[in-house]
């Protein structure tokens, strides 16, 4: 018997073995990079899905605020179920994203709430110079495309300045 004869089949039987180790290792790999990257893409649904429940809810209570600017009346059971869902909505973003997101949620809520009240904003929170409602909306807004992702710098809220001979 010859020593190729059975150091060419151990041979075999160890680069076969080694191929096999590295392949699974590479597909495990794949697998846990897929895995990880479905469940960011789990999540991120989730957070932007609170988001937009979120800013629905703040929306309606924007347009009672926008009606009675305008004069008309809101029924009061009508306030306390827009406030109850602009509540309720501003309790998921708590859950599932990022502190700022949550604490800029709950400015602006606290804000909407206040007015659809009839108190100023800032009413019975110590410190002044409250921001109003509409700075507290961009900021919550400007919180929300960080936490999807989003922002790479702040989105102008004027308008475009006019460059002379416009």
């Amino acid at each position: 018997m010859s020593v190729s004869t059975t150091v060419l089949p151990l041979a075999g039987v160890v680069l076969g073995s080694t191929g096999t180790l590295i392949g699974q290792y590479l597909s495990t790999r794949v697998e846990a990079r897929r895995a990880r990257f479905e469940q960011a893409s789990a999540e991120r649904s989730e957070r932007k899905t609170a988001l937009m429940e979120f800013l629905s809810a703040a929306q309606e209570v924007e347009l009672c605020l926008d009606r009675l600017s305008m004069g008309e009346q809101l029924d009061e059971s009508e306030t306390w179920q827009h406030l109850h869902a602009l509540w309720h909505a501003k309790k998921v973003p708590e859950l599932v994203c990022s502190p700022p997101v949550a604490q800029a949620a709950h400015d602006y809520t606290s804000a909407l709430h206040a007015q659809l009240r009839g108190r100023p904003i800032g009413e019975g929170t110590p410190g002044e110079g409250t921001p109003p409602k509409r700075d507290l909306r961009f900021a919550f807004l400007e919180a929300a495309r960080r936490e999807l992702g989003t922002a790479s710098e702040p989105l102008r809220r004027d308008p475009p300045v006019r460059e002379l001979g416009e």
